[in-house]
């Protein structure tokens, strides 16, 4: 995988960030910055707006209200192919409608950056075959999509995102599909290609413990309008993730490892959530 990073540092901020839909208020006056450096999960139950905050993010959607800016400037007044050059989209359903190597399927990511003719040129290509030995498929280059498991294709998916090689990963679910060992390879590439330059990442996953382990940020959402953002290990507490879940979790621990997870029942009645002996951790 190219690790020289394309274009510099560039901070994806919003401002008083409101999202409804269908009558819901999913989200309500966000306001939030994300640096370079910064690893971002996005964490939330089902229908909390995860996929609709980073379609927002992406510039693929407007919100209901405030604004999202890119290196200090609002996205609407970013050009489309200027901005595909500095932040690229996993979505989290993939559509394959016809025969395609894998090859081929992640050089599509590297259009924004083609010129002229719009032929790939030995660099292109170069890093498309990086980006696929990247995620453990470089002997599934000649490999037709529609042959793929439904975890192969994610891994395709996720190269061509690295592959697009821009400052700003926004990613729905890329660990969907994944098994577990394929979960912890992908978390960790991330990892690393936030370090390796001046990167940003905002993916959505339902594992925190994986969060809690890789990840630098969280951002948590409830679906009714509440968020909390900041480090990873003071927003994925067992107290914030009962309330957004609506169900106890509890943290386990065992010498330096560690695991968030559902209690063995959720609380009787009107009866505050006491997890690991603490319950005087306010989430709101």
């Amino acid at each position: 995988m190219n690790r020289a990073g394309g274009p510099g540092p560039a901070p994806l901020s919003v401002q008083a960030l409101t999202l409804q839909v269908g009558g819901r208020t999913l989200l309500d006056a966000l306001s939030q910055r994300f640096e370079p450096g910064e690893l971002w999960c996005v964490a939330g139950p089902n229908g909390a707006g995860k996929s609709t905050l980073l379609m927002t993010l992406a510039g693929l959607r407007v919100p209901t209200r405030g604004s999202v800016a890119f290196d200090g400037v609002p996205l609407t007044q970013w050009p489309v192919h200027r901005l595909a050059r500095h932040r690229a989209w996993m979505t989290q359903q993939l559509h394959d409608t016809f025969s395609a190597t894998a090859l081929d399927t992640v050089l599509l990511a590297r259009y924004p950056h083609l010129s002229g003719w719009g032929w790939e040129r030995d660099v292109d290509r170069a890093a498309a075959y990086d980006a696929l030995a990247a995620v453990g498929l470089a002997g599934f280059a000649a490999r037709d999509v529609l042959s793929l498991s439904g975890g192969e294709r994610q891994r395709v998916a996720l190269a061509a995102a690295f592959c697009q090689d821009v400052p700003l990963l926004l990613l729905d679910e890329p660990l969907a599909h994944l098994d577990l060992h394929h979960q912890i390879d992908a978390v960790t590439l991330l990892a690393e290609w936030v370090g390796a330059a001046p990167r940003t990442v905002v993916f959505s996953c339902h594992d925190l413990t994986l969060a809690r382990r890789f990840a630098t940020h969280a951002l948590l959402i409830d679906g009714r309008g509440r968020a909390w953002a900041g480090p990873v290990r003071e927003v994925l507490t067992p107290t914030l993730a009962s309330h957004a879940f609506g169900y106890p979790l509890v943290l386990l621990r065992d010498g330096a490892h560690e695991a968030l997870i559902p209690a063995l029942a959720p609380a009787r009645g009107d009866e505050p959530v006491v997890l690991n002996g603490r319950d005087d951790e306010d989430p709101w």
